[in-house]
Order: C-alpha cells, then structure tokens, then sequence
C-alpha cells in the first residue's frame, strides 16, 4: 500500500490505494490515530453545502484542481474574518508551495503565495503562517488559522518549552528548526494574533482558498 508521513506526529503510514483513488490529487497528510484525537471540528467552521438530507457534506473536491476564483464560487462556509494559511508538497517531500489570505468580512485584504521545488509538507505549513503574521498590520487582533494542527500546537503549546531548554527536547532533535524559531519569534512580538487550528477540507470557503493558493504554482492559472 502507499505509504505517507502524518503532518502531526510524522510517522508513516499507509492507505489502501482503492481509498486514494476516490479522490483526484488528494494526499493523505493524518493518521488515523491523529484523525481520531482532532476528530472535533473547529468551533468556528461552518458549512459550505448541504446533503439531500440537509447534513453537512465533506468537501470532497481538492482546491489542487481549483483557482481561487472557482473555490470563490463553490464554497461558502467558514469563518469571514481573519488570515487563513496553507501549505503542502507533493509528494512529500518534494515540490511544494504556500498560501496566505487576510480577510475581514469576507473582503480580501491581502495575500500571499511561493513555491518550493524541495521542501515537505510541514516546511511549507511552517512558511504560510510566518508569511500570514505579516500580512496584519501591528496592533490588529486577528485569528491566524492553519489546518495543521502540528504547527499551532508548536506555537501554542510547545515552543515556548522548547525556547527555555536551549531549543531541545528529550525526545530528539525539533524538525524545521529554523522555521520554528522564526514563526515563534514573531508570534511572541504579536501578542495580539491567536493562532487557532481549522480543519482541512471541510468547506471552509477562506482555507479552501488559502489551500488553492499553495497549490497554485502547480496549476496555469492562479
């Protein structure tokens, strides 16, 4: 079976290839025990379509094969406010790119987006949140959302840990260092930020947009 690195713990794992295949450029980034323990969606999140049973429907189209303007037009739900934040490689590692969007109301104030011809998945998440912290002007209180839950607990729960040890932990060396001291250097300076996990592809109309943005240096149109 293929075999892929979860974005939060970065162990490998497998899906069988009939499951992949069901949906075009989809790359499996969770585990399954990861999936289980961020089963809970993002308070915040709100939907962008309705089954025939009025339930939420998953979005099942990957923004890999969008521009922004189609994710503008086929999703809807979510928050409207704050800057959203993507970033993958594919495969992983490999290839990749970024993307950043700051919204208020629904209004794109400013964006963002890069590519990387070598990097990883978390490399490139790492890169749209640094990218995203600085599309705010100072002194503005904003929600900064990443769909990796890997890096907001990083700056949430473990940087500042990892800071007093001389940037070591027990359990080994920490991954994308550099990164990690830059994102956490600058969230320290803006006490104002909150920075908040959503869930990925979900219908969360500004993460799919941000998702697109990543994705777009593999795409002819932005």
């Amino acid at each position: 079976m293929p075999q892929y690195v979860c974005n939060l713990c970065e162990k490998s794992f497998s899906v069988r290839q009939d499951i992949v295949d069901r949906y075009e450029n989809w790359t499996p980034s969770q585990c399954l025990d990861c999936r289980n323990r961020t089963a809970t969606p993002s308070a915040s999140s709100g939907p962008s379509r309705k089954s025939p049973s009025g339930k939420r429907a998953r979005s099942r189209t990957s923004s890999a094969t969008l521009s922004v303007a189609q994710v503008l037009e086929e999703f809807t739900g979510g928050p409207d406010t704050g800057v959203f934040t993507d970033g993958s490689s594919v495969p992983n590692p490999g290839p990749g790119g970024w993307g950043a969007v700051y919204v208020t109301g629904g209004e794109i104030l400013g964006e963002a987006h890069g590519h990387d011809p070598a990097t990883t998945n978390n490399r490139m998440e790492l890169t749209a949140l640094i990218e995203g912290i600085k599309l705010v002007p100072e002194n503005e209180p904003t929600t900064i959302y990443s769909d990796s839950n890997l890096c907001v607990q990083t700056i949430n729960a473990w940087a500042a840990g990892w800071e007093r040890n001389g940037w070591k932990r027990k359990s080994g060396p920490i991954k994308n260092l550099d990164l990690v001291q830059e994102v956490y250097a600058l969230a320290k300076s803006r006490p104002e930020l909150t920075f908040t996990w959503i869930r990925a592809h979900d219908g969360s109309r500004w993460n799919e947009y941000a998702d697109a943005l990543s994705t777009a240096w593999n795409r002819s149109e932005l």
